[in-house]
């Protein structure tokens, strides 16, 4: 392909050569630059360790510098490599406070690479990419990620690491300079001793003793530094939802919370809220490892969400943040994809219930009656009542006992989990409890007679939608599905219609799998999706849901680029608890508790959604 100049048709060239000639897209500006950076920083690093790299026509002229210039040099491009490899992430990310580092470091890494390696290639290379750096410096103003302080600790274990690494690298960089045959031990131990300023027992001649010792200092120099500066550089904290955005979006809710099941799991107090310049819809969402990741449809009036959605999109520019939305809607995911070019794939269904047509008689509802009939023979009984009708004395009952027997050290659930019991103002949620008489007299019954509990959340004025589920260990097996029963049966005396329970992740591929006359795609990816089960409990979750014979309402991913899925998807997995990259219980930064809201009693309960699968009921179905 080829394309005139100056509107010459006789004249052309390639399309590759007119895009050399006129640079880079200012959008791919970032990329570009943070790969750069990256292999200049490596260049840096190898000039700064190995002495080969300062083979150059210029070499004679370090006969006549000072002693030391040489091997601080040394030092000084191995510090700066090491910074602009931690740089390149962030300005591929747009970020500005990377841009400005860069900007500093580039003219001393080009400084360093001439007076230590003699290289003007290597200096022209830093210049070039600092001059790129200040030519396109509109495209870095992305503001900083949400940030806490506890990443100092683990940038002084990653860092010491590295340093540790390098340092047995930079000891064994000069091996003709090196006197004796030192062993493993004796190097680990020179490195250990140079990373704190202090001479170890290793000695070489000329000046790779210089060097090596400077290189030592310098890499703990900036192992403490750096740590230093994440431990006292002020927090920039993820948005929290306030009470005047709850207020906000709870009367969102009572004129359109009825459209979407998931809407009422906004009001999770961990979420940031986006609103339309009208103020008639909103989208809430959490950062993690730099994905904006929204979950549901937006709340509010269906007209008013592309207001909210630009809002969502352009707080997502400003940070660099990966947009994303995991749960919507089919409606959701096309006014997404309408209005902001994503792409949409559908990531599983949800199992709503119409109340009407539920019933326990026939064939299909076998065994689910016979194991409800069972249980209740062995003298379990069930109450299901709104929060509000509850008193404190048994809500803090409730509270406790689903805390205690959470399946996991980490609560779970971000998509479809509120994360607290009995709030006021949560009063039209619905409780389900099971209870044993007998089992208030046994030695090992902390919570009394109560040994089950399912909590729904409201969803409009005739529905609700099931966001926790928690059991005591000690009970009978189908705690879980006696309670669902006891729920849709007790529905049309609260003036529930229609009852939303588990997400189920890739049902369709399960069901259609499974089928006679599925082709061999289809087999082997229903067989991929029963073999992760074994950790994520993705068939088993499916099976319990079709016990109750529901219908099946698609639920989608909505992202930017297909090579942004691995990276949503680790992210979706944080949020709901199945990653946990905090510090371990020891080191763990003590946060103060939130103040509560006026007449509040807030616990941090969980999700019925991401605990479900960890119960060896679910796991049995």
């Amino acid at each position: 392909m080829s394309v005139t100049v100056d509107g010459d048709k006789s004249r052309s060239v390639p399309l590759w050569v007119r895009r050399i000639l006129s640079g880079p897209r200012p959008e791919a500006v970032p990329a570009l630059v943070g790969t750069a950076c990256a292999v200049i920083g490596l260049i840096d690093v190898a000039a700064g360790v190995f002495p080969r790299f300062r083979a150059s026509r210029m070499h004679a002229l370090a006969e006549v510098l000072p002693g030391t210039l040489g091997p601080l040099s040394a030092a000084l491009s191995l510090s700066a490599g090491v910074l602009l490899l931690l740089l390149a992430h962030g300005l591929k990310r747009h970020k500005r406070r990377a841009w400005r580092a860069a900007v500093v470091l580039l003219p001393l890494g080009a400084a360093a690479q001439f007076t230590w390696r003699h290289s003007v290639l290597g200096s022209l290379l830093s210049l070039v990419l600092l001059a790129l750096l200040l030519r396109h410096r509109d495209q870095f103003a992305a503001l900083p990620d949400p940030r806490s302080r506890w990443r100092a600790l683990a940038n002084f274990v990653l860092m010491g690491a590295g340093s540790l690494a390098l340092g047995l690298v930079v000891v064994s960089a000069h091996p003709r300079s090196i006197i004796g045959s030192p062993g493993l031990t004796d190097r680990l131990e020179h490195v250990l001793y140079g990373l704190v300023g202090i001479e170890g027992p290793l000695a070489y001649t000329g000046k790779a003793d210089w060097v090596v010792g400077y290189s030592l200092g310098a890499l703990g120099m900036l192992t403490a530094l750096t740590t230093i500066y994440f431990a006292f550089r002020p927090e920039h904290p993820a948005a929290r939802l306030t009470e005047d955005d709850e207020a906000r979006l709870r009367a969102l809710l009572a004129k359109h919370g009825s459209r979407d099941s998931l809407g009422h799991f906004a009001l999770r107090r961990d979420k940031g809220v986006v609103f339309s310049p009208s103020g008639k819809a909103a989208v809430c969402y959490r950062v993690v490892s730099g994905v904006m990741l929204a979950s549901g449809d937006p709340i509010g009036d269906v007209e008013a969400w592309p207001g909210a959605i630009e809002r969502f999109m352009d707080e997502a520019k400003a940070h660099s943040w990966t947009p994303a939305v995991m749960g919507c809607s089919e409606t959701g995911g096309e006014v997404w994809t309408r209005e902001t070019g994503l792409d949409a794939l559908e990531l599983g269904d949800e199992a709503v219930v119409d109340v009407k047509d539920f019933s326990l008689s026939g064939r299909a509802m076998r065994n689910v009656r016979q194991m409800v009939k069972r249980i209740e023979r062995n003298g379990y009984t069930t109450r299901v009542r709104r929060a509000r009708d509850l008193d404190d004395a048994e809500l803090d009952a409730i509270r406790r006992a689903a805390a205690d027997w959470r399946g996991t050290d980490t609560e779970r659930g971000f998509s479809m989990a509120l994360g607290r019991i009995g709030d006021p103002a949560d009063g039209d949620a619905v409780i389900a409890t099971a209870h044993r008489a007998d089992s208030a007299t046994e030695t090992d019954s902390a919570y009394g007679d109560l040994k089950a509990i399912i909590h729904f959340v409201p969803w409009g004025e005739d529905g609700m939608s099931l966001e926790l589920m928690r059991r005591d260990r000690s009970a009978d097996p189908g705690m879980n599905e006696l309670l669902i029963v006891a729920a849709l049966q007790e529905s049309p005396r609260l003036g529930i219609e229609r009852v939303s329970l588990n997400f189920a992740m890739f049902r369709a591929a399960l069901a259609r799998g499974e089928k006679i006359g599925a082709g061999p795609v289809l087999r082997h990816w229903r067989g991929l999706l029963v073999f992760l089960s074994r950790w994520f409990q993705i068939e088993s979750l499916y099976k319990f849901n079709a016990k109750f014979q529901p219908r099946w309402e698609p639920r989608f991913v909505v992202y930017r680029k297909s090579r942004d899925l691995p990276r949503i998807g680790f992210a979706a997995m944080q949020a709901e608890g199945f990653v946990n990259l905090a510090l371990p219980r020891p080191f763990a930064r003590r946060r103060p508790a939130p103040a509560p809201r006026p007449c509040a009693h807030i616990g941090r309960i969980g999700s019925a959604h991401g605990d479900t699968a960890a119960d060896p009921e679910v796991r049995a179905a």
